[in-house]
């Protein structure tokens, strides 16, 4: 038997056969190890920048609170007396429920000390209200009148200033809300394009609060906020939904609802933004153009107050001083 014979042979070919699958085998598993091996160490590199990212937010938020909390010593001293007054009359348990500590959130008011001169506020202004509009009823502008009507009516304005803190907070809460509910569609626009050039979620949040800081303080410090929280809470979904009750806005609500469900099923986190993004900018058309519906019924009364009775002695002038007007009909001349 030749040579060529020999290769030719099936015993030859069938040895070949099994060998080429024996090496496929092999090879097969061991770059099944090869890529698990890659896996953890790139779950073990993300984890280390995550530490380094939580470590640096945890600096970054100890520096300002330590900034906020430095001040002079008559500052420490009024905000001790401050906090004795409330805790010596509970008025925490008066006047704080779940509601009133989230108002002061979506206000801006976060730090524990906010709470507490809020509360001493709802005291401390009706008091002072009171006595100063008795003493200036009674002395300057109702002395001739009765002891108890004046009383009655200090009383009165006494109470009106028990409500001026909740009226100045809402306002407050409102306009801080309509700021990030502006520039949010704009924020959104941002997320998708950092998202989809593959940074992370928490990258994205960081990138996003730095370019928002000069256009939108508010929606910039929400954001660091949030990023801080990715950064140090066991689950994303806890800083999602801290954000949604922050701000206390429905299209906020629904973008952090649709990470939530991204993060929890895995599907694409990009594709959700940019539905949302889509959304919000809709929205916001919808709002420009019911403004713009909504202008000429609010001109109508300024144009029939303001301007037609212009109208009117223009047009009617010339008229009215030919008839009265010296050599006119009316003159008599």
């Amino acid at each position: 038997m030749g040579f060529f014979d020999a290769l030719l042979s099936s015993n030859f070919l069938m040895g070949i056969l099994i060998a080429v699958s024996i090496a496929a085998v092999v090879f097969t598993i061991g770059a099944q190890f090869s890529e698990k091996n890659e896996i953890k160490t790139r779950i073990k590199r993300v984890a280390v920048e995550r530490e380094k990212m939580r470590a640096k937010e945890m600096e970054r938020l100890k520096f300002v609170e330590k900034n906020r909390s430095s001040g002079s010593v008559r500052g420490k001293d009024s905000k001790k007396f401050v906090k004795d007054i409330v805790d010596m009359f509970s008025l925490k348990e008066a006047f704080v429920n779940e509601k009133t500590a989230m108002s002061l959130q979506q206000a801006g008011y976060r730090m524990p000390s906010h709470i507490v001169t809020y509360v001493f506020l709802r005291l401390a202004i009706p008091i002072c209200l009171f006595v100063f509009s008795f003493i200036y009823l009674k002395f300057v502008m109702m002395p001739d009148r009765a002891f108890y009507l004046v009383l009655v009516y200090a009383f009165g304005i006494g109470i009106v200033g028990a409500y001026l803190p909740v009226i100045l907070l809402k306002n407050k809460m409102i306009k801080r809300q309509k700021l990030i509910k502006k520039s949010w569609p704009d924020c959104l626009d941002l997320l998708l394009l950092c998202v989809e050039s593959g940074m992370s979620i928490e990258e994205a949040f960081k990138r996003v609060s730095g370019e928002m800081t000069e256009h939108s303080p508010e929606l910039a410090e929400e954001l660091m906020l949030t990023n801080a929280e990715l950064s140090f809470l066991e689950k994303r979904a806890d800083a999602y939904r801290n954000l949604g009750e922050r701000t206390g806005l429905d299209g906020v609500k629904s973008v952090m609802m649709a990470l939530i469900q991204s993060d929890k099923y895995g599907t694409s986190v990009g594709q959700s933004l940019r539905v949302m993004s889509e959304e919000g900018r809709e929205e916001r058309m919808m709002e420009a153009e019911k403004k713009a519906a909504s202008l000429p019924p609010k001109l109508t009364v300024p144009l029939i107050v303001f301007f037609l009775p212009v109208l009117f002695i223009v047009v009617m002038a010339p008229a009215m001083i030919q008839i009265f007007g010296p050599g006119g009909a009316m003159s008599g001349g």
